[in-house]
């Protein structure tokens, strides 16, 4: 990352998604009758008009209730969705803990896995090979490691693909609830991983409703409601406006 620039800019983002499904539009415009309608019925705004700097080794939590456009924020700076307005620049590569398994072929193995998903954010084969046992320890799959991905559980997936994330090199971590899944030993292995990159000077955007791990990696939070950033302050100021108004 160039010295000096921020680590994420944001300005005026925004994107309109389809309110109805398609396979339902034969049976609302059987029921319109020809009526006319508006050309953006049935459209709406997840996310709108909002804009915030993150600078580099900042960690800045995300907080709302359900539906309040915080998953589709980190998508859309993630690459993963396109804006309709607006626009954001991300200043290096993201390592996105989002959908986490979305990224994770069924039919390939775990170890088939790890080596394309890591090839696919830029890692040497010299790298993975220095680098596969602790990734491979810090999962606790290894006896399934040449087992089909599609026959692993829900846990084993979400140990996987963290720690696949976990130990690149993307200067930016995109972390949406997966620090919720997992039993206890699990979550605790993730929160020292995380501590550890935050020393090293990773960036964080952290989605979380839990307040202990917002205090404990954030010193800043943002507060979407309706779409909308509406308070951009420290945590503790963010956590009282939002239990305030849930």
């Amino acid at each position: 990352m160039p010295p000096g620039q921020p680590a994420i800019v944001v300005d005026g983002l925004g994107i309109r998604f389809n309110r109805h499904r398609r396979r339902n539009l034969f049976v609302r415009e059987l029921l319109s009758r020809g009526e006319s309608t508006a050309p953006d019925e049935g459209r709406f705004w997840p996310l709108r008009r909002v804009s915030f700097t993150v600078a580099p080794g900042e960690a800045v939590g995300v907080v709302g209730v359900n539906g309040s456009g915080k998953s589709t924020l980190l998508k859309l700076i993630a690459g993963v969705l396109l804006p309709d307005e607006g626009s954001v620049a991300v200043n290096g590569g993201v390592a996105p803990l989002i959908e986490i398994t979305g990224g994770f072929v069924n039919e390939l193995t775990g170890r088939e896995n790890i080596r394309i998903v890591s090839a696919l954010h830029g890692l040497t084969k010299q790298q993975l090979a220095e680098r596969f046992d602790r990734i491979v320890d810090f999962s606790g799959v290894g006896d399934f490691l040449d087992t089909p991905f599609r026959h692993y559980s829900s846990g084993m997936r979400v140990r996987l693909a963290f720690s696949v994330m976990a130990h690149l090199d993307e200067p930016i971590l995109l972390v949406d609830e997966v620090l919720a899944v997992g039993d206890k030993a699990f979550r605790a292995r993730c929160h020292d991983k995380i501590d550890e990159l935050l020393a090293a000077g990773r960036t964080m955007f952290l989605v979380s409703h839990s307040d202990a791990d917002l205090k404990r990696f954030c010193t800043r939070a943002l507060l979407l409601e309706k779409g909308g950033l509406v308070l951009d302050a420290g945590v503790p100021e963010v956590l009282e406006r939002y239990t305030r108004g849930a």
